[in-house]
């Protein structure tokens, strides 16, 4: 323990500079530190993304207190990840407090009872509730004054380690066994909503596992494993994903085709689509080809227009749903940044419309809260593109609830969808699907017709050398 304040102490002024994105700070200091094991970079990472989730809250009260205000902070952020963060004896402040005393200096123990003790009401909103002055009022008007501290309150606890089961090789209950037979104090339990979900209670070192390796589940939000049925692939379509970056949803869309037909994943960054090379072949599938463009107006796209089924075009956006994991970005982030993306969301969506055939579905999604991301850049898209029509996501999503009188994160009012940490216990997300309407001369393809399927697909795969 007295380590892993020292380690704290030396990671947060980096952390805190914000110039760089915290996990990337985060996994340089561990690879220059190769002595720590598992379970101390677990709780050195969850308390330096502590301190980061509660920054208003910590650097306020670190004011008092003896010592470096790195320590102060770095003792804080501790007594959160052994409180909040699962990795203590208990999930209480006094547990955690006793799990820390025999690494205090005298005072610090007192310190941090007074601490314990602050009546969070008494504070001011900003403080209370970590946020950034723009952010707190953005969600003042959206989702609302009467609901925004709510979710200020979902966004300060570390999200939970959610896995989807690769259907490929394994089913959820059988992944449900494995993860129980780790032992420990993990649990695994099923996800509400995500049919092939699952939850782990605690931050096991699921890379070391046998399942991992063999390819039986990936790591993937509940909100995001429920974006792919918004797509809804069928066997043997043409469907790209058209901002896959490491491919977690294009894995997933990819398990729902059955590895049939072809998977385009399209990005713009090498990098990211290596990562995404070792994680397809753990998987299975056969269906996935990563395709390198230099921007959303690559000749590549061009050659593939008006022959594509589905499309999902996962946005770059602001992250702000994803606060829970990368607390970092409500810091880094600022209104004009908000405004160069919507400019960007806005392009790829109109060059990503182009691929689709007569009927073929677009799906825009971000892991945003945000309206100018969401249903703005919807609204917009429609208004410029005469020849698309939106459909209900709750139209699309009925087959995945059918005992439920509207699906999760749909609404009567408008035909979009939306996730909320503070309601649905998941990352923040939105999505909207499209439909480009049928010209009168289009011709209807038998999609289970297999030989017409292959011809197709042996033809784009040309044009895309």
């Amino acid at each position: 323990m007295p380590q892993h304040a020292i380690h704290l102490e030396r990671l947060l002024p980096e952390l805190l500079s914000f110039e760089q994105p915290a996990d990337r700070v985060v996994s340089r200091y561990f690879r220059a530190e190769p002595q720590l094991g598992n379970r101390d970079r677990a709780l050195i990472a969850e308390s330096a993304f502590a301190i980061l989730r509660r920054k208003n809250e910590f650097s306020q009260f670190a004011v008092s207190g003896e010592g470096s205000q790195a320590r102060r902070l770095a003792l804080l952020g501790l007594l959160s990840a052994l409180s909040e963060g699962g990795l203590g004896s208990a999930n209480r402040a006094e547990s955690a407090i006793a799990d820390l005393a025999h690494v205090l200096k005298p005072g610090e123990y007192e310190w941090l009872q007074r601490f314990a003790t602050v009546d969070p009401a008494a504070l001011n909103p900003l403080v209370r509730n970590n946020l950034p002055e723009w952010l707190w009022d953005a969600f003042g008007k959206y989702p609302g004054e009467d609901t925004r501290e709510e979710l200020a309150k979902a966004l300060m606890h570390p999200a939970l380690l959610d896995l989807r089961a690769n259907t490929m090789k394994t089913t959820r209950e059988e992944l449900l066994v494995q993860m129980n037979a780790l032992g420990g104090r993990y649990q695994a339990i099923p996800t509400p909503y995500a049919p092939d979900g699952v939850r782990i209670m605690g931050k096991p070192a699921l890379q070391n596992t046998a399942g991992f390796k063999a390819g039986m589940f990936e790591v993937q939000d509940e909100g995001s494993q429920l974006l792919a049925y918004l797509l809804a692939p069928k066997r043997g379509e043409m469907v790209v994903d058209f901002c896959a970056g490491a491919g977690g949803k294009t894995l997933a869309i990819g398990a729902l085709m059955r590895s049939t037909g072809r998977l385009y994943a399209l990005d713009t960054s090498e990098r990211r689509l290596a990562n995404l090379k070792p994680r397809q072949a753990r998987s299975g599938l056969s269906n996935v080809h990563p395709v390198w463009i230099d921007s959303e107006n690559d000749s590549k796209i061009k050659r593939l227009a008006g022959k594509i089924d589905r499309v999902l075009v996962d946005a770059p956006c602001s992250g702000m749903g994803t606060l829970r994991r990368n607390p970092d970005l409500k810091w880094r982030q600022t209104p004009e940044g908000v405004l160069e993306l919507n400019e960007k969301q806005m392009n790829i969506l109109s060059s990503a419309s182009r691929l689709l055939k007569p009927g073929g579905r677009l799906v825009y999604a971000t892991c945003s809260l945000l309206p100018q991301e969401n249903q703005q850049i919807a609204e917009a898209f429609l208004e410029k593109h005469p020849n698309f029509e939106a459909v209900p996501a709750a139209e699309v999503l009925k087959p995945l609830f059918p005992k439920d009188k509207l699906p999760l994160g749909c609404s009567l009012d408008n035909p979009w969808w939306q996730l909320w940490p503070h309601i649905h216990g998941t990352d923040g997300f939105f999505g909207a699907v499209f439909q480009k309407k049928a010209s009168v001369s289009a011709l209807t393809v038998d999609k289970d017709d297999e030989k017409s399927v292959k011809v197709k697909s042996k033809k784009v795969v040309k044009e895309l050398k």
